[in-house]
């Protein structure tokens, strides 16, 4: 290949650069299109983890009678006993009304009580019963052993490096501002193209 060439593939001495990139220009470095393809994959694939991940705990909840709710509110009380429903809502995660019902039915069941706030008598302030609080170590049990099937293969080096990966990505999109809305004004208007452009375009002969 001549010296002047454009598009001259170079080779890097470091292994893992020759796999993922070339040169196809002084100063221009692309990704191999196999490299490319992985990336792309990427928001699918966390989504398809998490996904895959909850509903595996929740197969291993089921067996001990609970539901992924539960198990939410059990360990955040477990950190802040005495805190209002509201705030509870907000740390599990569950639309207010939804908390209602799965506080209704936990304590029911014995697990936990609700108090009302001697600052506050509006507000009614949560705590663990004596009968809910041993169910917190039977979900930490659950976590461990879905996270252990989870990161089988790995070794715990690369279950650490993988849990700061995953951190970092955490702490990035945390802390990105949010995108404003285009006003209705702004939205650009797509052209339509006619349809026998279209037919075309795509090599239809009807």
């Amino acid at each position: 290949m001549s010296r002047g060439s454009a598009t001259a593939t170079r080779r890097f001495i470091t292994p893992k650069i020759v796999s993922f990139v070339t040169i196809s220009a002084p100063g221009q470095l692309f990704a191999r299109p196999d490299v490319v393809t992985r990336l792309r994959t990427f928001g699918f694939l966390l989504k398809d983890i998490s996904r895959r991940y909850v509903h595996r705990f929740e197969e291993r909840a089921r067996a001990l009678g609970l539901t992924l709710p539960q198990c939410r509110v059990l360990v955040q009380l477990s950190k802040r006993e005495g805190i209002s429903q509201a705030e509870l809502a907000e740390l599990a995660d569950l639309e207010p009304m939804t908390l209602v019902r799965v506080l209704d039915r936990m304590e029911a069941d014995g697990w936990l009580e609700r108090r009302s706030d001697p600052a506050d008598r509006r507000t009614r302030c949560l705590y663990l019963t004596a009968a809910g609080r041993p169910l917190v170590a039977d979900v930490w049990n659950l976590v461990d052993r879905t996270r252990s099937e989870s990161v089988a293969g790995l070794s715990p080096e690369q279950t650490d490096q993988f849990i700061g990966y995953m951190e970092t990505i955490h702490a990035n999109l945390t802390a990105v501002t949010s995108i404003p809305a285009p006003a209705k004004d702004e939205v650009p208007r797509r052209t339509r193209i006619p349809a026998a452009v279209r037919k075309v375009r795509g090599g239809s002969t009807t």
